[in-house]
């Protein structure tokens, strides 16, 4: 295991809740760092609507993703960062190369979902998920893929919503068995389904997400760590507020209206890390021509 990923590990075996942030970008990576968090998620959702102004439905490649991930560790390298790889993009061997470029890319976990791939259309964006022998043989390539490559691995499942928790909580049972490290149950209706899947992990860290405006529980902090839960992920806050604070200023802008606070030239100088570079540029300019 790679000393961030044991980080990781220790980190979600340690008492208490976990706050995750997500972020896309460089500089989404570098506020996280500032804002003190240790832990860093690299989200699909936010990634496909920053990148493609697209849904999150299987728009992105595995090679967008594992991009995103570099940029986030190599601006961030002191957060540990987990990365979304949805499905693995294709069958168990697209899987392992997924983790895989993931891995070497910068990140000590990876999410991996048990959802049909590529997905069927007509169905408005639902969750298909394929079946459940096929989704613990994706997890166990997934977890074999990850033990090689020395990061940890987040087994999700979205069967809840077309299946049921009976099937859902199973599949976490199985997820669990077959070697992740870490498992997440998609679109809990409450939060007794949430503890539910605590239980079904078998002591397993279970993890929780948190969506804004998303259809199913939105528990408090406060109450998923009653719940056993070990770590929450926020995927979309900063895409969010990004997003609005982009639209506001656009349309005063536009409207010759006041535009909303900017911040300050050494909030935006921090982010971008401009003293390192004038200092970088300072020792090289030195040398001359020698």
């Amino acid at each position: 295991m790679t000393r961030n990923a044991a980080a990781l590990n220790a980190l979600i075996g340690a008492p208490g809740l976990s706050v995750m942030p997500g972020c896309y970008d460089a500089a989404g990576a570098r506020l996280v760092a500032d804002a003190g968090f240790k832990i860093g998620f690299v989200s699909g959702s936010s990634l496909a609507g920053a990148r493609l102004a697209r849904p999150d439905i299987d728009v992105l490649s595995f090679l967008e993703m594992a991009d995103a991930v570099d940029m986030c560790s190599t601006a961030a390298p002191e957060v540990l960062w987990m990365a979304d790889g949805d499905t693995g993009y294709g069958n168990e061997i697209n899987v392992q190369r997924t983790v895989r470029a993931i891995a070497k890319a910068g990140a000590c976990a990876v999410l991996i979902e048990d959802k049909a791939y590529p997905r069927s259309l007509g169905h408005q964006g639902g969750k298909a998920v394929v079946g459940r022998a096929a989704a613990k043989r994706r997890c166990a390539a997934a977890a074999e893929a990850c033990r090689d490559a020395g990061i940890l691995l987040l087994a999700r499942t979205d069967a809840i919503s077309s299946l049921g928790s009976g099937e859902a909580l199973a599949r976490i049972s199985d997820f669990a068995e077959a070697g992740a490290d870490m498992v997440y149950l998609d679109s809990p209706a409450t939060l007794d389904d949430i503890r539910d899947s605590v239980r079904a992990a078998g002591g397993k860290p279970a993890i929780s997400v948190h969506f804004q405006a998303a259809k199913h529980a939105l528990p408090t902090h406060a109450e998923l760590e009653d719940a056993g839960v070990k770590l929450v992920i926020h995927p979309a806050d900063l895409f969010a507020v990004g997003t609005q604070a982009m639209r506001l200023a656009l349309t005063a802008l536009r409207d010759g209206t006041e535009l909303p606070s900017l911040g300050s030239d050494a909030d935006r100088s921090r982010t971008i890390r401009r003293a390192e570079f004038l200092a970088d540029d300072a020792r090289w300019s030195s040398l001359g021509d020698k």
